[in-house]
């Protein structure tokens, strides 16, 4: 295993971070950790990364603990933190130059590794990183964190607050780079990325709900669910919420997503929601996704 995490514990005051966090990540492989802000996604890294010591627990990189072999352990791993950390006063030539200067290493030695990331760059290669967009300081955050050939990269949330084309080109880097056999552990509060990975684990409050397959989490939801729209959004939330023939509902942008028991049928809702006062009423089965597994498990959860 090239990343192996048993129990781990960390709390901040009286805030619990991580709540006795196990699991294992593979060689070569993409393991996503999907959860909302506030989850304990970076917490979870920086112990990982050796940057923050848990309270308990044990966790090994590439078979080196975290605490006892923390220098080798920052030799060996690429770390993209949330918030782009380069050096905003270099160019992106000089960012690399620096980074790849730390790890002994030269922009040549590695190129291979990089070429298809840093191409996208190379243009704007005398440009400050400050003056970067955010999908060219993605580009080189990632480039500067693969520079000395990583055994194991940790990306924290490096796809928010980027468009969506530049999200896209990301994950297409990251399925190259696990064609390398680098491991890549990926944290995001986007679950439509959930799909692009190996196995992902669902995180709330400092703990791990689910671990899996994206395509066995979904197969596994075992619901009817349907899709719901109406004139009045806000009154129909209200009015599903209260039918007793439906166990959970939730806003999805335009429309709710809702559960239902197998005795209601789509007829018998809209003839209660035209008794209710509603108006163009539009009732559809749909296939789960991520997210409605992700809501699902949370609200057995507090249940």
């Amino acid at each position: 295993m090239m990343v192996s995490v048993e129990n781990i514990h960390k709390k901040y005051d009286k805030i619990v971070a991580l709540n006795d966090i196990s699991f294992e990540a593979n060689a070569g492989e993409i393991f996503g950790i999907i959860g909302p802000d506030g989850a304990g996604k970076t917490t979870l890294f920086r112990i990982l990364t050796t940057l923050l010591l848990a309270d308990s627990g044990k966790a090994t990189v590439d078979g080196n603990d975290v605490v006892k072999d923390y220098k080798k352990i920052r030799q060996e791993i690429g770390y993209m933190p949330g918030r782009f950390s380069l050096y905003q006063d270099l160019t992106v030539e000089e960012n690399l130059t620096f980074f790849a200067t730390i790890f002994n290493t030269t922009l040549e030695e590695n190129y291979d590794l990089i070429k298809d990331i840093y191409q996208q760059i190379e243009p704007f290669k005398e440009r400050k990183a400050g003056k970067l967009s955010g999908g060219m300081k993605q580009k080189l955050a990632l480039c500067c964190a693969l520079i000395h050939k990583p055994t194991v990269l940790f990306l924290d949330e490096p796809t928010t607050g980027v468009d969506p084309v530049s999200r896209k080109e990301f994950w297409d880097m990251l399925k190259k780079l696990k064609e390398q056999n680098i491991s890549i552990l990926v944290s995001t509060p986007y679950m439509d990325e959930a799909s692009l990975c190996d196995r992902i684990a669902f995180i709330q409050d400092g703990q791990f709900l689910k671990i899996d397959t994206p395509q066995q989490i979904v197969s596994q939801f075992g619901e009817k669910l349907w899709s719901v729209e109406a004139d009045n959004m806000y009154k129909l939330l209200l009015d599903l919420r209260d039918n007793s023939h439906i166990k959970s509902c939730f806003t999805f942008g335009e429309t709710h997503h809702i559960t239902v028991d197998e005795t209601l049928t789509i007829e018998e809702l809209t003839t209660y929601l035209s008794d209710k006062g509603h108006t163009h009423i539009e009732i559809h089965a749909i296939e789960p996704t991520i997210e409605d597994c992700f809501m699902q498990i949370t609200e057995k959860k507090h249940e």
